[in-house]
């Protein structure tokens, strides 16, 4: 069976951390820069597609065909931006990830960390992130590099044969990788599996953008109106500040060591007056309830959907999917009882009504994040959670019964491991507790 391994450097002028690989790729400023290649383990080859060179036929058939196995780090990225650029509908069946198989074994993430600990003969060239940030992103225009906004392979010949190099690098790190792993191969039941992680990532889920720039829009109105009050109130340059209003409690003879979340409830609680409303609105300010919604926001695709949710292995030590870019693996949970009034007054943009009708805005709109996923017309969704999974097996596989019997008793697992961690009786460990 044939092999290809492959490692490919882009330009984008969409962020790829903020908002994914899909995002990223679907830009109308997308391109690939250099596509670098190895069959069957042969001496990597690089073509320089942005200066007018092609890949050989041969190679694209090998690309579109399934029975050829496609590797490369982090494949999904690969598949995308080749997918996206050539017009192509490549399936994950015909991939395979190093990543993945390096995570199958609790090796680092990254390839830089895996060629590390495997103690590679080439490791990944350290310049590559300057090369990575000079050509594969957008640049400041400056008087000195005449207004571009973009650098180019002839505003640097030196630097773009480096960065040919270093993408010819990648290829053969990753195929050392490959080769040193070749005893611990991916077991055809995770592959499937792996397999179906990139089928969800590719459909993505639909999400009512209108609600979601209205949520957005919603907040930071709320914001504006509460620094307000508190400017009024404590006569800060800037409410905000932690430095600034830890002094305006001094000076209201309460000295703080922290203005944590838990450290300002308790605050409220024995204090009245300005102080007590000034903590208030320390809590309203320091809500984060939209970042879910600007997630959604950067990372939507021009279909409308949000892709590239999930990662596969994400969380190496015990196998987990991980959730990426909105995180939806730790939604709010919904227990408005009128939430579809909540949804409808904040779609239509009646924040005068959200505020009028409910006790906090920054708790709507955190209810209402889990809405903002729309499914297609005729059909629903069906949400289901594993309730503690990681802890649960773990404590099966080691042995350790307490767990079994805590998780059929009250479940309260992390307040029992510190108990026995540090021989405190349960009954004294709570939310706030410094343990």
């Amino acid at each position: 069976m044939d092999t290809l391994a492959i490692d490919i450097e882009t330009y984008s002028d969409v962020s790829l951390p903020d908002c994914g690989v899909h995002r990223y790729a679907a830009s109308e400023q997308f391109e690939i820069l250099l596509f670098a290649y190895s069959l069957n383990d042969e001496p990597t080859r690089i073509i320089d597609l942005a200066s007018g060179e092609k890949i050989p036929d041969k190679i694209m058939e090998y690309l579109t065909d399934d029975s050829v196995i496609k590797t490369a780090y982090n494949a999904a990225f690969e598949r995308n931006c080749i997918n996206r650029f050539f017009g192509l509908s490549l399936k994950p069946e015909g991939w395979r990830c190093t990543l993945v198989q390096a995570s199958m074994l609790s090796l680092p993430l990254s390839l830089e960390g895996v060629g590390e600990a495997l103690n590679l003969d080439k490791k990944k060239m350290s310049e590559g992130k300057d090369l990575i940030r000079y050509f594969c992103m957008p640049c400041k225009p400056t008087k000195a590099n005449g207004g571009r906004t973009r650098n180019l392979p002839s505003d640097a010949p030196e630097k773009w044969e480096l960065f040919k190099t270093y993408c010819i690098r990648d290829v053969d790190v990753e195929k050392q990788i490959r080769n040193k792993l070749t005893k611990f191969p991916i077991p055809d039941r995770e592959q499937e599996l792996y397999c179906m992680d990139q089928r969800i990532n590719d459909r993505g889920i639909m999400v009512d953008q209108e609600l979601i720039g209205h949520a957005v829009a919603c907040d930071l109105l709320y914001k504006e109106t509460v620094t307000k009050k508190a400017y009024e109130i404590s006569g800060l340059e800037n409410p905000n500040s932690v430095s600034q209003l830890k002094d305006w409690l001094n000076e209201k003879g309460i000295e703080v060591d922290s203005l944590a979340k838990a450290a300002v409830e308790e605050l409220v609680e024995n204090t009245q007056g300005d102080v007590a409303e000034m903590l208030k609105l320390r809590l309203a300010m320091s809500k984060t309830s939209v970042k879910k919604y600007e997630a959604m926001e950067r990372s939507v695709c021009p279909d409308g959907r949000v892709h590239g949710l999930l990662q596969f292995y994400g969380a190496n030590r015990t196998g987990r999917w991980a959730g990426r870019l909105v995180q939806i693996h730790n939604l709010p949970q919904n227990h408005m009882e009128d939430l579809e009034l909540a949804r409808s007054l904040v779609k239509e943009g009646r924040y005068d009504l959200v505020e009028l009708l409910y006790d906090s805005t920054p708790d709507v709109l955190s209810e209402l994040i889990r809405t903002a996923f729309v499914a297609r017309p005729g059909c629903r969704f069906i949400v289901s959670d594993f309730s503690a999974i990681e802890a649960r097996v773990m404590g099966y596989l080691a042995g350790e019964g307490w767990v079994m019997e805590e998780f059929r008793g009250t479940g309260k697992i992390y307040e029992q491991t510190a108990s026995k961690m540090f021989h405190i009786p349960i009954g004294e460990i709570t939310k706030g507790s410094p343990y």
